[in-house]
């Protein structure tokens, strides 16, 4: 087997946290800070423009250790070199694993079944660079020879989440062209992007590795009859590219053979955004910010692999959510970022997390008997304060939440920075201190309440704190050091996965609704086919076709 197939229950270390967490799991972080006089300082991880403090956590210096103690003795480290190498990490599927590749400097040597990619990864580059180029230029026209004001990314799942995210988090950088996402099969999502505009002016970029996913396809097909309505058909030569590795079905399509990008077998979908997945963000942006993106994730990528565990930030920061996954048992982790160009960014981790490491079969093909994965959700501080933080803060769930902020704001508005991060930093105080009984009867007489008011109210006051966040501060919003935060996300859900013995990079997952919705588009695209099906499914369908 390519990786170690350690069921992480039967460890030492495991058993030692059992214990160990009988201990602290009623431990106020008030208690630790005042127990550990350097504590901030020492869990503190401050690495390039990154600094991480993860001090308001419920771990002592003796969890920290044994939850180390569990990544040597899963075998981490082992792993994380055939994560590197090319080993055959995702067996189920006989695949790589090699989306770090993708930002490789190209004197590098990654070897995939005897052959150096990085050759064939670099000759993409430089056509993404080249067509990027030429487009944002004004050089490559459409039909009627105007330039092009706008591109449609048409892809779903890792061909539309991870670029999109993008764009919208490079917002700053955009150029002059509009981009524009198509993801769903609803119609109403594609007409209503159509509306919007210039078949003379507007390039598709159609993004399916098999050329075959019934999403991307149907989008596709009614993107293309809608522009010949207005175009002769030699013109979806112009107007359309593809990223792909079915190069027939893509010359079928219409599209000239030059306008295909390549991906490969090696780069799961929800990593894909490095590759040629990513043309809409070198269009919307530029290749060299494109490029700078790549390079940032490379230096995590670096990061991740050289430093020691205890100073590595996606170690720790994985580590960090095995313990309350595992232990506390919480099931859910929020993300926030306090800056709205990060709009999309937890639902871009949901994704990569829950489709990675949403399995309950272990690397020994065993039913497991212990959480793995964790849900993810969140939205951009502060609008984030203002809708789900009462249950954070008050509410009877244990919810770890992961404060992502920045030190300078990108278009310099001082004042409102300030109020930014003032809650920003607010915020994990809050929820790390809380407010005691004693401290809410002494803010209400403060007020001038009665001594029976005060009795009424102060138990709905009483914040217990004693809640757990995660502060990253970044120095700024670039794209290297976008590339860096979305890498580090990366390798936590490697660590993730190893630590919880499944394999992160298949999502079987996915395919059973798909098969049967297959079955079922039959059923309703034709009367004579009766299929069958539970009660409930069958009236459903049954409902569904009367109304239409």
């Amino acid at each position: 087997m390519a990786l170690p197939t350690i069921n992480p229950t039967t460890t030492n270390a495991w058993r030692k946290l059992q214990a160990h967490f009988k201990t602290i799991e009623h431990v106020h972080l008030k208690t630790l800070f005042s127990q550990h006089e350097n504590r901030a300082n020492d869990m503190t991880i401050n690495w390039e423009d990154f600094y991480l403090d993860y001090s308001k956590h419920r771990v002592s210096e003796e969890t920290m250790t044994l939850l180390l103690e569990l990544a040597d003795e899963v075998g981490l480290k082992s792993a994380m070199n055939k994560y590197f190498e090319g080993d055959i990490i995702n067996q189920t599927e006989g695949r790589e694993v090699l989306h770090t590749a993708l930002r490789n400097p190209k004197n590098a040597v990654v070897n995939v079944q005897g052959q150096n990619v990085m050759e064939d990864i670099y000759a993409v580059k430089a056509k993404i660079n080249e067509f990027s180029n030429q487009v944002i230029n004004g050089h490559l026209k459409g039909y009627t020879h105007q330039s092009f004001t706008d591109v449609v990314n048409i892809g779903i799942g890792g061909s539309d989440l991870g670029p999109a995210m993008v764009v919208e988090a490079l917002g700053y950088y955009k150029n002059q062209l509009q981009t524009h996402f198509v993801s769903n099969v609803d119609g109403d999502h594609v007409h209503e992007v159509l509306k919007t505009l210039n078949p003379e002016t507007t390039l598709f970029v159609i993004v399916s590795k098999t050329f075959t996913t019934q999403e991307t396809l149907s989008n596709a097909t009614t993107i293309r009859h809608w522009f010949l309505k207005h175009a002769p058909k030699s013109a979806v030569s112009k107007h359309f590219v593809a990223v792909s590795t079915n190069i027939e079905k893509v010359k079928a399509f219409g599209i000239d053979e030059n306008n295909i990008f390549p991906m490969w077998n090696w780069v799961g979908g929800r990593f894909s955004l490095w590759s040629a997945v990513g043309l809409s963000i070198s269009l919307a942006v530029g290749f060299e910010n494109f490029n700078l993106l790549l390079q940032g994730a490379h230096k995590m990528d670096e990061h991740f692999k050289t430093e020691d565990f205890d100073k590595n930030i996606p170690v720790i920061t994985a580590l960090l959510s095995v313990w309350y996954n595992n232990f506390f048992h919480s099931e859910s982790e929020a993300v926030i970022p306090y800056s709205q160009y990060l709009n999309q960014f937890a639902t871009y981790l949901q994704q990569g997390i829950m489709e990675s490491n949403g399995k309950s079969i272990d690397r020994n093909g065993d039913k497991i008997n212990y959480q793995t994965g964790t849900i993810i959700w969140g939205e951009p501080g502060t609008n984030a304060q203002h809708a789900f933080f009462q249950l954070i803060h008050q509410g009877t769930k244990l919810i770890p939440a992961e404060f992502i902020g920045f030190a300078k704001s990108l278009h310099g508005d001082q004042d409102h920075q300030d109020k930014l991060m003032s809650n920003f930093f607010a915020q994990t105080e809050a929820l790390m201190n809380g407010k005691t009984k004693q401290e809410v009867i002494d803010e209400l007489k403060a007020q001038g309440l009665s001594e029976s008011d005060i009795a009424t109210l102060t138990p709905f006051k009483i914040f217990d704190g004693n809640k757990p966040t995660t502060t990253l501060l970044i120095d700024k919003l670039t794209p290297e050091s976008l590339g860096k935060l979305i890498a580090m996300y990366e390798h936590r859900i490697f660590v993730q996965g190893i630590v919880w013995n499944i394999f992160s990079y298949d999502q079987f997952g996915v395919e059973l609704g798909k098969q049967l919705a297959n079955t079922i588009l039959e059923e309703l695209q034709n009367e004579n086919v009766i299929n069958n099906h539970d009660g409930s499914t069958s009236n459903l369908i049954k409902y569904y076709k009367s109304q239409r």
